[in-house]
């Protein structure tokens, strides 16, 4: 190129000519094509990941459903030939895989419309789906159309998604779009968003949720005062084109939104995106992990999978006026055997992940296996909080590294922590969990303002029989507060145990039946009594009769129940009729 200046004195450039007026190229230049050239030649092809598949499993293994007229095939010779096909193939192809003589089958968008792959009481191959959704794209639409094509009723089982990605962090983008349309769906799958998410992504992986926004905000102040270590201010707006800061310095009111944040971070260098998004995934997760701590993480409805329920008892709460639907207060007896991680399973997890580590408690002598989990991060001061997972057979757990090494677990061998491991897993296995829950079922909209706050999740519960039922959780020590502000009197609805359930946790109860008073939890000289508020004065004998006690203090009669007995005489109170 040759740079002169023009008229106003800019520099600027232009191709060289010769004398001839042909092209001068620089023999630098060329010589570095060449050698790339060369370079590029020498590597292996790299392969798609449907011809990978035909070649791995063999085409006589792969039932291939897309929309391509032509494929190369490896024959049994090794020599490879071009194979002609129509929608007539496709279609065998699907049927060899739905009679269960090939067990794989690969569909793309293409040969994807119109048709089930789901493991369909009709056709001979019943195993479970498990579908691995590849290369999903911009189009989300598209994926929950895929998705939806293993997934259907009159199914034996239910299928297994699994969204594969590479170690690159801005594919995130990508899941995260097919994340929120799955969100958005609940209001068409009446509330269940369970039905159109398939539990498929947690809400951190939802990277434009109202979490993944404030977390935006607090990347964008951290970023602002210098605190992150993956890349500064100045260098961030270079790379980016977002202007963050007005003239004075000062950060925007006016930030941008997280979809063009979230497209620019895509233009960055692969190791530069992962440092970013490890920093901004630590937020999410540090604000849906608060969330759920305090029970206000929706997560739409989760289902309760028990081997027997019974039904104990159904209260009205509200019957409409107009269309005569009711809400009902469902008592349930559920019992559930623990369903432990076979010693099998959590050695091939620890073999697969370079982080595990096994470990033993010394005070219980109970095992977990300990991997690293992502990281928490300090708002203010952007410092990361390392986390670990503590893998138990029967749950999860996650702790903070800081309190991992003040804790009674330690390192292990492999033998020693199997020889643990197995021990509690024939243990825990016999054993049948048994509880008592009530479930607001039926028309919940009229009476949700009544339901409890700090518990939004909704939840199912499946019995072994096929029975379920849908509704909002309600703790024992919540029920006496939604029955008096639906107007119910909870004399006649609650067993003194929920009673002493709900005081005990704090909640003053209002009956009107045998006489109007309030059962509260009071704090007497240091130590709490349940006291019995707004007796009437005649009715002091008979409450003194069955063991209730009274002192003066200030000039006033309070009416206490004795600790030791408060559940038998609650019972009597309650239960008398007048």
């Amino acid at each position: 190129m040759r740079v002169f200046t023009d008229d106003t004195g800019t520099p600027r450039s232009t191709p060289m000519l010769d004398e001839h007026g042909h092209p001068v190229y620089n023999p630098e230049a060329e010589a570095a094509r060449d050698e790339l050239i060369e370079k590029l030649c020498a590597m292996p092809p790299i392969m798609s990941a449907l011809d990978a598949l035909l070649e791995h499993f063999g085409h006589d293994n792969v039932a291939e459903v897309t929309g391509r007229t032509k494929r190369l095939i490896t024959t049994c010779d090794g020599r490879q030939k071009l194979e002609s096909r129509s929608a007539r193939t496709s279609q065998a192809e699907a049927a060899a895989f739905m009679a269960g003589r090939k067990r794989m089958l690969v569909f793309s968008d293409a040969g994807g419309t119109g048709r089930s792959y789901h493991a369909s009481l009709d056709v001979v191959n019943q195993e479970q789906r498990v579908h691995l959704l590849l290369e999903p794209g911009w189009r989300a639409d598209r994926a929950i159309q895929g998705l939806g094509r293993t997934h259907r009723t009159h199914q034996a089982t239910t299928p297994l998604f699994r969204p594969v990605t590479t170690d690159c962090k801005g594919e995130l983008r990508f899941t995260s779009t097919i994340a929120r349309r799955l969100d958005s769906l609940g209001a068409l799958t009446r509330g269940q968003r369970q039905t159109g998410g398939q539990g498929l992504f947690d809400p951190a992986d939802n990277l434009e949720s109202e979490y993944a926004c404030a977390a935006l905000l607090s990347w964008f102040d951290l970023l602002a005062t210098g605190k992150l270590s993956s890349t500064t201010l100045d260098d961030f707006q270079h790379r980016t084109g977002l202007e963050l800061v007005d003239k004075d310095g000062v950060l925007k009111d006016e930030m941008p939104p997280i979809q063009r944040w979230l497209n620019r971070i895509l233009a960055l260098p692969i190791a530069l995106q992962n440092s970013i998004f490890e920093e901004f995934l630590a937020l999410i997760e540090t604000r849906v992990s608060a969330a759920r701590d305090a029970g206000r993480l929706d997560v739409g409805v989760e289902t309760i999978l028990v081997d027997q329920a019974t039904l104990v008892d159904d209260v009205v709460l509200r019957t409409d006026p107009l269309t005569g639907a009711t809400s009902h207060l469902l008592t349930i007896e559920i019992a559930r055997r623990r369903n432990p991680v076979s010693l099998e399973r959590i050695l091939r997890i620890a073999d697969g992940d370079a982080s595990a580590i096994f470990m033993v408690n010394r005070k219980s002598g109970k095992s977990a296996l300990r991997t690293r989990a992502r990281a928490l991060m300090e708002e203010k001061e952007g410092t990361p909080i390392p986390r670990v997972e503590m893998m138990r057979p029967t749950r999860n757990e996650y702790m903070r590294e800081d309190d991992l090494y003040e804790s009674s677990w330690e390192e292990v061998d492999r033998e020693n922590f199997s020889i643990t491991w197995a021990a509690e897993v024939e243990t825990t296995s016999q054993i049948v969990d048994s509880e008592t829950i009530r479930l607001a079922t039926g028309l919940l909209l009229p009476i949700w303002s009544a339901l409890p706050s700090d518990h939004l999740a909704v939840n199912r519960i499946v019995d072994g029989e096929g029975q379920s039922w849908l509704g909002r959780l309600v703790f024992d020590d919540h029920v006496p507060q939604l029955f008096t502000k639906l107007g119910i009197d909870p004399a006649d609805a609650l067993p003194a145990d929920a009673v002493v359930k709900a005081v005990a946790a704090g909640r003053s109860i209002d009956i009107s039946r045998p006489f109007p008073l309030t059962i509260k939890r009071s704090i007497v000289n240091g130590s709490a009594r349940v006291e019995l508020v707004g007796c009437p004065v005649d009715r002091l004998p008979w409450l003194k009769s069955i063991g209730c006690f009274t002192e003066v203090i200030q000039y006033r009669t309070r009416v206490f129940v004795p600790t030791a007995s408060v559940e038998a005489i609650l019972a009597q109170i309650l239960s008398r009729s007048d």
